[in-house]
């Protein structure tokens, strides 16, 4: 059976505006290089996950995990990446991206 939270949730994310921000660890933890993007929500779905686009026309893809999406409280918020200054995204999403492990 298909989960209806999940899929109501996609379908609430789709139009939105979203920032993302995706830390790589090595297999120790550490951090080793950090990626933000945002963009408006253009698809969503249990299937597909999540997929924006931004601002250059360039579509980017996070899995649908409610866990990973929280709503954004209103203000400015800055990448540090590009310095770029966004105002009131309705949703944040962070995730952590781990190296496969050695066999």
């Amino acid at each position: 059976m298909a989960d209806t939270s999940n899929a109501d949730f996609a379908a609430d994310l789709i139009g939105t505006h979203l920032v993302v921000g995706i830390t790589h660890v090595d297999h120790a933890g550490n951090a080793v290089s950090h990626e933000q993007f945002h963009g408006q929500v253009i698809r969503a779905s249990i299937a597909e996950g999540v997929v924006l686009v931004d601002s250059a026309g360039k579509e980017h893809w996070v899995p649908l995990d409610r866990e990973a999406f929280r709503p954004a409280d209103p203000g400015a918020y800055t990448l540090k990446s590009t310095g770029e200054t966004l105002v009131d995204p309705e949703w944040l999403s962070t995730w952590t991206v781990h190296p496969p492990d050695h066999h």
